[in-house]
């Protein structure tokens, strides 16, 4: 038993966890995340950018410097997803060091939502992000596997814009699917209440220690 709870800690301490927030928010918001996953023993860095105009230079130098050589899980909620992704497709030195990428109400095949702001001419009021959010994927080709969180409790405008549709309130189901994932889970959560779940974090845990 002691043997088995001594492996448990060893591993810890060799993960490296960074935290990337969604549009509208700051690393504030996952301060409660952040912390329930430390309890388990890993390195965390929470970083906070200006979501509205990413400067993806500066994001992923702090990613780089973080990562350095080390064994890190990439943990974002939606629009960090796909900052995630774009630091991936940078393929710097040290981002083959990310072994694991977890992202909750992630819209990586392009967000509706915003396509539809886009096309009523309300660009101002997602700035740089339009150029995430936009974006059209359809696969996961990086060797760090994807698991993909999703909610199916629609609070917010989507139940509106789209009526009939699955979705987070935000975000919908089918946007936070990709062929070449590890793994897509739903729980029946909204786009912000993901963050917070005690039910996400220990499906989190579990994708951290798993081999």
């Amino acid at each position: 038993m002691q043997k088995t709870v001594k492996h448990e800690v060893d591993k810890a301490s060799e993960i490296q966890v960074i935290v990337l927030h969604g549009l509208y928010m700051s690393g504030f918001v996952m301060k409660p995340l952040c912390h329930r996953l430390a309890k388990s023993g890993v390195n965390i860095l929470n970083l906070t950018y200006k979501s509205t105009e990413p400067d993806s230079k500066k994001i992923f130098s702090q990613l780089d410097e973080f990562i350095a050589d080390r064994p890190t899980v990439l943990v974002c909620h939606s629009l960090g997803g796909l900052i995630a992704r774009a630091y991936l497709e940078h393929n710097s030195k040290n981002a083959q060091f990310i072994t694991k990428v977890i992202t909750l109400g992630t819209p990586h095949k392009g967000s509706s939502i915003a396509k539809q702001m886009h096309d009523k001419g309300l660009d101002k009021l997602l700035k740089n992000s339009v150029e995430y959010l936009l974006s059209s994927n359809n696969d996961w080709p990086f060797k760090a596997k994807l698991y993909s969180i999703a909610g199916d409790l629609p609070l917010g405008l989507m139940p509106i814009l789209e009526r009939g549709s699955q979705s987070d309130g935000t975000v919908l189901l089918d946007e936070t699917k990709l062929t070449g994932m590890a793994e897509h889970k739903v729980f029946h959560l909204s786009h912000t209440s993901l963050i917070y779940s005690r039910q996400v974090v220990s499906y989190i845990q579990g994708v951290l220690f798993s081999e």
